[in-house]
């Protein structure tokens, strides 16, 4: 990263084509342009004001809103003005908010109505966003942006808090200035344009809006994902690049009179990842955007989203694998103690992208080894080639009998059969085996199977512990609020259908 001399992330905005759009924020009544001349005017203008408000530099500020540009605006603000942006879920309850703004120590929030609403109580001054760029004076000259330390917070992002309350990872100036440098440093094609349908506070959708701005090319922006929306905006705005996890690609392809007839031509790279997906989604995904390049990739907030890259010899990646080792960053597979392993265990990564640790969490034990890896939790098995791929998640493992039960496992072959779409598979308490597998299973349109043919398909596809005693039927699967497949809501769902005890 030695040619790569920003000094402010909030800096890393191309200035060679002023003229040309940064963003086209898609709404329910058309489309808001915003050129990189004027995104940029926007962000010193409001950076120029939020620096007149009494706040401290390395004060930590809230970010609360449904994806827009004063979103995005609001962000680099608080970069260039020397601030610490803290994107907050919307998704969250009230309490969920309150506590993220004083887990913070937010001194004051950009929040759209919705958000205003949210955090009402919690005595944070709040700035709307609404309005927010129209209304703002625009200043004379340049806005000098603050010079910060390496090791200063550049932001603090909040985990999704499936096991508790939501973790605060702290990324560094240093941290995250390696990852744009790497990915956000040489322009690109000047009529590429990304679509961002995933919420602004998760790391693919910011760090894919980073980059963007970086290599000059144009964010296609929707406020929240719609599935409808997306394949509409896809043919609309001439979409290039998409990106999202496998349940968003799921959904798509259940609008199946949009999917029969919607042009996606212009898509050359889809990037799906964040969760497994079957090899049926790779079939579907590849029919749906024709002319792309399919690329499956891996990254964590607190390590970042650089881990995993094509064969250097040319190999292609087999679908389902996020790729071989990127040489930039080291990784290592470890065992239940801790020890190396071969061939299959927990991924640890050591880069320059690591967190510098959960914002005033004493509580929690460090994820970062004694000789710097992280712990990612993530089961991976590696193939004779040093390709890797995503087996199941260590804390979604359980123990059925004395025998340990990946559910990604499960759900791939649940997914083999012909006639199914998605599958989620959890364990559930059993006063004898200590728990054991269900599933939640949705079918393609036109299809059907039921629940003894599922169980059947697993048994013949894999051992008999790991088939699921109960399968259930379901028009879709819940999303978190990563849209993510949220298991806890199933778990909640497999009680009430056992009648809250373990059979």
């Amino acid at each position: 990263m030695s040619d790569f001399d920003y000094r402010n992330q909030g800096d890393v905005v191309t200035a060679d084509r002023p003229d040309a759009p940064a963003i086209i924020a898609v709404t329910g009544s058309g489309a808001r342009r915003l050129t990189y001349r004027e995104f940029d005017a926007a962000v010193d203008a409001v950076a120029a004001w939020t620096s007149g408000q009494g706040l401290s530099r390395g004060d930590a500020v809230g970010v609360l809103g449904e994806n827009t540009p004063e979103w995005l605006v609001a962000f680099y603000v608080l970069q260039r003005a020397g601030f610490v942006p803290v994107p907050v879920s919307y998704k969250l309850p009230s309490d969920g908010v309150a506590y993220v703004l004083e887990n913070a120590g937010a001194k004051a929030v950009f929040a759209d109505a919705r958000g205003g609403e949210l955090v009402a109580g919690s005595g944070v001054r709040v700035w709307e966003l609404d309005g927010l760029i129209e209304r703002t004076p625009r200043s004379d000259g340049k806005f000098a942006s603050v010079v910060p330390d390496p090791e200063d917070p550049a932001m603090i992002l909040y985990t999704s808090g499936s096991t508790g309350r939501p973790k605060g990872v702290v990324l560094s100036q240093r941290s995250h200035l390696w990852v744009l440098g790497l990915r956000a440093s040489t322009p690109g094609p000047a009529d590429a344009r990304y679509l961002v349908a995933a919420p602004l506070y998760h790391m693919n959708a910011l760090a894919n809006c980073q980059q963007a701005f970086g290599v000059g090319a144009t964010v296609v922006l929707l406020p929240k994902f719609s599935a409808r929306q997306f394949l509409q905006a896809v043919e609309e705005h001439q979409v290039t690049r998409v990106t999202g996890v496998p349940p968003m690609f799921a959904l798509l392809l259940r609008e199946d009179d949009l999917v029969a007839t919607v042009d996606t031509g212009s898509v050359i790279d889809v990037f799906m990842g964040s969760a497994p997906a079957s090899q049926a989604l790779f079939h579907d995904v590849r029919a749906l955007f024709p002319r792309a390049d399919l690329h499956f990739g891996y990254g964590t907030t607190e390590s970042g989203p650089v881990a995993f890259t094509d064969h250097p010899g040319g190999l292609p990646t087999p679908d389902g694998s996020v790729g071989v080792a990127d040489p930039d960053v080291e990784l290592r597979l470890v065992d239940s103690t801790g020890a190396t392993a071969t061939g299959e265990g927990v991924l640890e990564i050591r880069c320059p992208a690591l967190m510098t640790g959960y914002h005033r969490r004493p509580d929690l034990p460090s994820p970062v080894t004694a000789d710097g890896f992280y712990h990612t939790k993530d089961v991976f098995r590696v193939d004779e080639n040093g390709f890797y791929f995503f087996t199941g998640r260590e804390d979604d493992m359980f123990t059925s009998g004395g025998e340990n039960v990946y559910p990604a496992a499960v759900e791939e072959i649940l997914e083999s059969h012909p006639a199914v779409r998605q599958a989620a598979v959890i364990g559930v308490p059993d006063e004898i085996k200590g728990h054991k597998p269900v599933a939640f299973v949705s079918l393609r349109p036109s299809t059907q199977a039921g629940p003894d043919e599922l169980r059947k398909h697993v048994l013949d596809n894999a051992e008999p512990y790991a088939h699921p005693r109960q399968v259930w039927i379901v028009d879709e699967l819940p999303l978190s609020s990563t849209n993510k497949i949220d298991r806890n809501a199933l778990a909640r769902r497999a009680a009430e259908l056992l009648g809250g005890a373990a059979t």
